[in-house]
């Protein structure tokens, strides 16, 4: 029995043999323990240091960079409105279903409105009704807005239909100018 086991032995002492010694563990150097705050910085700071720098661009050369994205980013939207228009069935068309609003210099807007109050001396109170579709639910919907029309003869009525023109600020509120009373008031 001693011969086998020596035999089982045998074969593994020389592996055993071939093995370098373990070596002695060095003490491990104390770790830093750091608050977080302190560790995101320089985790951050790392990072930033991996990443390649860009050359310093001149502020013209960064706006014309955005523009370009602008553009670029339009043109994507303009892509994209005209695959779901083509894709809902409408036919596509060649100028746009609005046209945009531009503002013309030095020409004013024109308003039609009802007077609602004169009691101030050369100012009136015009009621301005508005009848639109809603852009999502095709409705119509009626809104309302007052403003105040400089009446410079107290001219106009309670109950008048008139014509404001957009005007230079002439008060605090007024912003517009009677311009003729369309309708009496009955």
């Amino acid at each position: 029995m001693a011969e086998q086991d020596t035999g089982e032995f045998a074969d593994v002492a020389p592996e055993a043999a071939n093995e370098p010694a373990p070596q002695p563990v060095a003490p491990r150097e104390p770790v830093e323990v750091l608050p977080p705050r302190e560790r995101r910085q320089r985790a951050r700071a790392l990072k930033a240091s991996r990443v390649p720098r860009r050359p310093p661009r001149t502020p013209e050369e960064r706006h014309a960079e955005r523009l370009a994205e602008r553009r670029r980013m339009a043109e994507l939207r303009r892509r994209e409105r005209h695959r779901a228009r083509a894709r809902a069935g409408a036919a596509p068309s060649a100028t746009p279903v609005t046209p945009p609003r531009e503002h013309i210099p030095r020409v004013q807007k024109t308003r039609q409105g009802l007077v609602v109050s004169d009691r101030a001396d050369k100012t009136i109170t015009v009621r301005i009704d508005i009848a639109r579709r809603h852009r999502r639910y095709e409705r119509i919907v009626h809104t309302t807005r007052t403003l105040h029309a400089h009446d410079e003869r107290n001219d106009a009525r309670i109950g008048d239909t008139v014509i404001v023109r957009e005007s230079r600020p002439l008060s605090r509120t007024k912003r517009w100018r009677l311009v003729q009373v369309v309708e009496r008031a009955q």
